[in-house]
């Protein structure tokens, strides 16, 4: 890859992957190397309204990122929050919100790398991003959404050690084994995605280089590709499937034994509190595997329509949007921490260094 290529999206949220060389076969652009080149914006010519509906697509597309704008933000302040309240806050410093502030690492993360970019390009119309840019969102995305999906993971056994083992709860689970499975969440999503990258941009791009997508996004990048052996991002692609299915299996499996538990509650009322906190983590779960495994299948499948878009941009904005409304607002606890940390009671410098001691 040459370091100077560029990536560049047009009004349909068109990633256009260079240009062909003029006057060279499709092996022959192929054989000049893997890189995609520079990547320019196309053009205004669009086919006229009766053949294609693809401007009336871009202006609605293109207005659907400008209102992400919003969204972003409040993703930004929400999951902020509950970092900085998690942190500082001494009361919570329990398994459930140490899980709880690297989830909402993990959401501003994943709607970091691609939603300020795809904003940008829709406001400006200067719809461009490089070529690090491009490898930076092959790399984040897929990190943030594998990190976050074994976070909710380990957060439902959590649920499931609280309402099924009460009296073992402690013992189950320790601090130490809690740091230890959330530092492993890190590093083994960072080496599954790392090799997705390297793998992704290993190939040949050439002839038609535009996908149907607002991000750099990897199976729409495979599409698109020239080279005839992708055998190794397959594998790739597979064990990953695998393992997030198994992640999701784990849930359920937990939610099973939680639901279970809970209709044993002889109280109408405790069974409601212990619904209305299992629910809606569930719920974020199926929302974000759901649309995840559509969006990913499609492609595959050979079919593409303006509801890639619409799926890709559930999965990467609704749930670190929806996640300091589902953990945090609802939470008596964290509303606590968050009056004292507006009143100035958690910007002491004794909470600093408990924080940084801790």
């Amino acid at each position: 890859m040459t370091t100077d290529s560029l990536v560049k999206v047009d009004l349909n949220l068109t990633a256009a992957l260079g240009k062909p060389h003029p006057g060279l076969s499709h092996r022959q652009q192929a054989a000049q190397g893997s890189a995609p080149p520079e990547v320019r914006e196309a053009t205004a010519s669009a086919p006229p309204p009766v053949s294609s509906p693809e401007p009336a697509r871009a202006l609605y597309c293109s207005h659907v990122l400008q209102d992400k704008a919003f969204t972003y933000l409040a993703a930004l302040v929400g999951n902020g929050l509950t970092i900085t309240i998690t942190s500082l806050d001494p009361g919570l410093h329990s398994p459930m919100y140490l899980f709880l502030r690297n989830l909402s690492l993990s959401d501003i993360c994943l709607i970091s790398a691609v939603v300020p970019k795809a904003v940008t390009n829709s406001v400006t119309h200067c719809h461009s991003i490089s070529f690090l840019g491009c490898v930076s969102q092959v790399f984040l995305v897929p990190f943030s959404a594998v990190a976050e999906l074994s976070l909710l993971t380990v957060m439902s056994m959590d649920c499931y050690a609280a309402i099924c083992h009460p009296l073992h709860y402690e013992a189950i689970m320790r601090r130490d084994t809690c740091v230890q499975m959330v530092t492993l969440s890190w590093p083994s999503s960072g080496f599954v995605c790392v090799m997705h990258t390297v793998s992704t941009f290993s190939f040949s791009y050439c002839g038609n280089r535009q996908i149907q997508q607002f991000f750099c996004d990897i199976l729409q990048l495979l599409v698109i590709s020239c080279s005839h052996n992708m055998t190794a991002e397959v594998v790739l692609i597979s064990i990953s499937a695998i393992l997030d299915t198994g992640c999701f299996a784990c849930i359920v499996v937990s939610y099973v034994f939680i639901f279970s538990t809970v209709r044993q509650i002889p109280s109408t009322a405790g069974q409601a509190k212990a619904y209305s906190t299992c629910l809606p983590h569930l719920a974020v779960v199926v929302l974000l595997l759901s649309t995840a495994f559509t969006a990913y299948l499609k492609p595959l499948l050979g079919s593409s329509s303006s509801t890639d878009l619409v799926l890709s941009a559930v999965y990467i904005v609704l749930p670190p949007s929806l996640n300091p409304v589902i953990y945090s607002l609802r939470n008596k606890a964290m509303k606590a921490g968050l009056e004292n940390l507006v009143t100035g009671k958690l910007l002491t410098k004794q909470h600093m260094l408990l924080f940084l001691h801790g």
